[in-house]
């Protein structure tokens, strides 16, 4: 891969090319195939739309956090926090001849039931959540696709009985590009967080929102 020149973004996709049989060990089946999702989103980005390039870039991040600690290509995330100027747009060309280079996974294992519990949960219809918006429902709300019943948006994003989303619902999906991966987003908030000493989602309006925003910060910084 050609990365003269690059900043943080792209030195990481050199590194994932370069360690990327190690990188492939350490993943499981799941992992592997979520970053191989990130990767193929930020291979279709518009090179010259900057913010689309951050966010793609800081997905591919996020997928990598389940890396161990001491693998060089985990060592190097620290690096790609984003928060200034947007990657350089041939980052994204470097992700398409990543991609190339990268294998495909089979289909992850899903017989643990994961999917099917956050199916389980209760939830609005697609009519209803957008009813409940006002209009169309926003790209930071989780939507998860049910094979049998459409679309489902999670109940407990919207106060109950009525009215529009949490915000600081909202603020915390945006931060696990809920976007990009609505069945990671809704596994962090409907499972147990030892940070908050509970179900995120079941303590909504129980706890400051700051504490909230601050656990998913926190995963999402890698800390």
């Amino acid at each position: 891969m050609n990365t003269s020149g690059e900043g943080p973004a792209g030195r990481l996709l050199a590194l994932i090319g370069e360690h990327r049989t190690a990188v492939r060990a350490a993943l499981d089946d799941e992992q592997y195939a979520l970053l191989l999702t990130r990767l193929e989103a930020l291979a279709a980005v518009v090179p010259d739309d900057g913010m689309a390039v951050r966010k793609a870039c800081q997905g591919i991040r996020l997928a990598l956090l389940a890396l161990p600690f001491d693998h060089p290509v985990r060592a190097a995330l620290d690096a790609v926090r984003l928060v200034a100027a947007p990657p350089e747009p041939s980052v994204v060309l470097g992700a398409r001849e990543l991609m190339a280079l990268m294998a495909p996974v089979p289909p992850p294992d899903t017989s643990d039931g994961t999917s099917d519990d956050l199916l389980r949960a209760p939830a609005l219809s697609r009519d209803e959540a957008h009813a409940r918006c006002g209009g169309a429902a926003p790209p930071e709300l989780i939507r998860l696709a049910d094979p049998r019943g459409g679309e489902r948006y999670p109940e407990f994003q919207f106060p109950e009985g009525c009215g529009s989303p949490y915000e600081v619902v909202m603020q915390v999906n945006r931060l696990l590009l809920a976007d990009i991966d609505p069945w990671g987003a809704a596994a962090w908030w409907l499972s147990g967080n030892t940070w908050l000493g509970g179900t995120p989602a079941a303590l909504l309006g129980r706890l400051p929102d700051q504490e909230l925003v601050g656990a998913a910060a926190a995963l999402v910084e890698g800390d």
